[in-house]
């Protein structure tokens, strides 16, 4: 502000070598400017074309009259960037003279200090050194000796005590003087001993015991019974009464023999399934997907499977997490935009769609009656919708079918191709033009919203509703849908999706408002006009009311919900259900009459939830008549030694959860209170993300600090992984596997750098044992 011919630069380090202004190097504090050439610029532009970073200010470049541009390093982001550019002739002069100005003046200060030493006198003596000298210490030549003696005959003799009477003294005082003690002016004598410690040695032998030599031979030739000796052997007593006594016991183990095999392996037999030798476990790379503009020094949040549609994926991006502070925190909605991106197999350049949203997306998750409805929570707490319902036909289009034909009347998932095929024409037509841009139909008010980012998000059955009143209803309303998303503010919210109507409302509002924002700075420009009005319908609060104890959700996991709704007098038609009501807006969101709601017996409304303190809490809510509040019995167990960053149910089993934070993980069964039923001890590093696998219940997927993946196959080993693959480079931040086909399965896997890994898994890891 003031200053309209300074621009500030964001020169990255490639910029800085190839221009020589590396700071600290190149450019310091105190001589912080570079004139570079105009045409040296020109050609940069021309060679990198966008990637260049003087690309935003190509204009200016090209209009500017000189033939050098000043570039100034600004250590202090005093303009927002680490340089800035002087773009007029005149202000680059100002600036030039500034810095000579101060050169002078340094010049002059040190040409002053010279002088001021040069006229100082040189010390002459006043004799101060005499009284120094008198007044040091010195040694005597002659030393005074004294030497007390004493009768030798007084040597040992006895020593006699008598009584005096202390008045006979003067001044009634006795002294008794002191003398020295003999005792302890004796001279030791000093020599020097020297000691070794040697061990004891002892001589033993041992021998082995000696036998004398003898001869000995060995028979190899068989000696046979003469004819005779078989005849009378074979007409004994004695062999007929052995044959008579041992064939039943022959017979039975010859007929076992027939039936079994006495020499199989018991123990082998256990793992039948498994193939001899070692199976290949591997995850092959299949693809992989980036975005300059987008997850660029971004990290991705959340990844997600399109329900129907084969080949599509979407993932959220974030702010990579730091230990020091981010430098211009106001200006980071003009450096990255909060989106969710959807890309699919078959044109991996170009995005499919784009889907804005006010703030960065921690996670997100498609309807599962209607893929077409996305729900996502927000950093700053918010929930958001989006629809794509218009943009249907373009995402199934990306899917090859037999001659390059789409039918668009069919919308149920291909089969999975065995590679990536050649884009038809309509996908190089889609290509070559930028991304949909979708804009959220639906957000949440923000003072009723979450105070902390939204960490979890959950649907609930699409034709259910949980009752304000206690225990669980059926809403009136079929195609109502709910959400459930939970906070490390202790809050867990409810929430009812908006009308159809509500939604294009809000949605042609936000138009008018992003149009308003461009108009001159004279006109109003506020959000009254905009129905931020979405709120929850129920609000759970984690915290123990007897010691006032906060448990801050990360994850959480719910059961099923089952309901019933009781209908009573004629059905409302479908038009009058979803005819707007222009008397009570939406603002004023109520439940359903308890006179038309049946409350359910034997409903199980417990739910799993892990916190930012690595603590795994198991929790149910009670809803009482007439209260909007739950009071939760809750049940903790403190495991892990950081936030949870999974806590997922198995797809096999519904009372079989698995959780992982820190440096371990832990397998819960419901209903076992006294811990977990399977833990790991602590990892060398962190695990960071993780899922169960989709097609054998006992493998599951961890992701690692050090950017590898652990293979957990439990009927293998259960104190180590049974196979680990390295990933990436950095941390992995996500987890998602996905069944194509019955012969193909994917798994998603994200990390810190912005880059998404599509690895497929091998039929060893897909194919479950017949016991398993």
């Amino acid at each position: 502000i003031g200053h309209p011919e300074i621009f500030p630069l964001l020169l990255t380090a490639k910029t800085q070598e190839i221009f020589n202004c590396r700071p600290d190097e190149d450019v310091t504090e105190e001589n912080c400017f570079k004139c570079i050439k105009k045409e040296d610029i020109i050609q940069d532009l021309k060679t990198r074309a966008k990637t260049s970073d003087f690309h935003p200010f190509k204009k200016v470049i090209l209009e500017y009259p000189g033939e050098e541009l000043l570039v100034v390093f600004d250590p202090s982001f005093q303009y927002g960037q680490n340089f800035y550019i002087v773009a007029s002739e005149e202000a680059k002069e100002n600036h030039l003279k500034s810095l000579a100005a101060v050169e002078e003046r340094e010049e002059t200060v040190e040409e002053n200090t010279e002088e001021t030493l040069e006229v100082h006198k040189p010390w002459v003596s006043l004799g101060s050194e005499k009284e120094v000298e008198e007044e040091s210490l010195k040694e005597r030549d002659t030393k005074i000796k004294y030497k007390i003696s004493r009768a030798r005959r007084k040597f040992g003799a006895p020593i006699t005590f008598t009584d005096k009477n202390a008045s006979d003294d003067k001044d009634s005082y006795a002294e008794c003087m002191a003398y020295e003690d003999d005792t302890f002016s004796i001279k030791m004598l000093e020599r020097d001993v020297g000691v070794q410690m040697v061990p004891k040695l002892r001589e033993t032998s041992t021998q082995t015991k000696w036998t004398y030599p003898k001869n000995a031979s060995t028979q190899y030739w068989p000696r046979q019974l003469s004819n005779e000796a078989k005849a009378e052997s074979l007409s004994s007593e004695k062999l007929k009464e052995f044959l008579t006594a041992v064939h039943i016991r022959m017979e039975i183990a010859l007929q076992q023999n027939e039936i079994m095999n006495v020499f199989f392996d018991d123990w082998k037999g256990l793992a039948e399934d498994q193939e001899e030798g070692k199976p290949d476990v591997y995850l092959k790379a299949y693809q992989s997907f980036t975005d300059v503009q987008y997850l660029k020094n971004r990290t991705i949040s959340c990844v997600r499977w399109h329900p129907t549609i084969y080949g599509i994926i979407a993932l959220s991006a974030g702010e990579q997490p730091s230990d020091e502070e981010q430098v211009n925190l106001s200006n980071k909605s003009l450096l990255y935009q909060s989106v969710i991106l959807l890309w699919s197999f078959f044109d991996p350049i170009c995005l499919q769609l784009v889907l804005k949203a006010p703030e960065d997306i921690y996670c997100f998750q498609f309807s599962p009656s209607d893929p077409n409805i996305i729900a996502g929570g927000c950093v700053n707490g918010q929930v958001v919708l989006w629809d794509i319902s218009k943009h249907e036909t373009k995402l199934q289009s990306t899917v090859p079918v037999p001659d390059e034909t789409i039918d668009s009347a069919e919308g149920e998932p291909r089969a999975a191709t065995a590679g990536v095929t050649e884009p038809s024409r309509m996908q190089v037509q889609q290509s070559s033009t930028e991304p949909p841009l979708v804009r959220h139909c639906a957000a949440s008010s923000i003072p009723y919203s979450h105070t902390k980012p939204a960490t979890d998000v959950h649907w609930l059955p699409c034709n259910s509703e949980d009752k304000q009143k206690g225990g669980t209803s059926e809403h009136r309303d079929e195609n109502s849908l709910q959400l459930v998303t939970c906070s490390s503010d202790c809050s867990i919210l409810f929430w009812d999706i908006p009308s159809i109507e509500h939604r294009e409302n809000f949605l042609s509002q936000k138009i008018k408002e992003e149009k308003r924002s461009h108009m001159p700075p004279d006109v109003s420009d506020t959000d009254e006009d905009l129905d931020l009005s979405w709120k929850p319908l129920i609000k759970i609060n984690l915290r123990e009311r007897d010691d006032n104890t906060e448990y801050g959700p990360t994850r959480m996991s719910l059961k099923e919900l089952q309901y019933r709704y009781k209908r009573s007098g004629k059905a409302k038609s479908l038009s009058a259900l979803r005819a707007p009501i222009k008397e009570s807006p939406y603002t004023e969101i109520s439940t359903s009459s308890s006179k038309n709601l049946e409350v359910l017996e034997n409903i199980s409304t417990d739910f799993f939830v892990g916190n930012e303190d690595g603590e795994v809490v198991y929790s149910n809510w009670q809803m009482k008549i007439d209260t909007n509040s739950a009071k939760p019995h809750s049940q903790k167990y403190a495991l892990h030694t950081e936030a949870i960053n999974t806590l997922q149910q198995s797809p096999f089993f519904k009372d079989i959860f698995l959780s992982i934070g820190g440096q371990k993980f832990a397998i819960w069964k419901e209903g076992v209170t006294n811990g977990p039923i399977l833990q790991s001890s602590c990892s060398a590093g962190r695990y960071t993300a993780g899922q169960w696998s989709l097609t054998r219940p006992g493998v599951f997927f961890i992701g690692r600090d050090n950017g590898n993946i652990d293979i957990w196959d439990l009927l293998k080993k259960t104190h180590e992984p049974s196979h680990f693959q390295t990933i990436s480079k950095s941390i992995i931040t996500f987890i998602n596997p996905s069944s194509a086909s019955a012969e193909q399965h994917f798994l998603a896997v994200s990390d810190n750098l912005g880059v998404l890994h599509i690895l497929e898994i091998c039929q060893t890891l897909c194919h479950p044992l017949s016991n398993e």
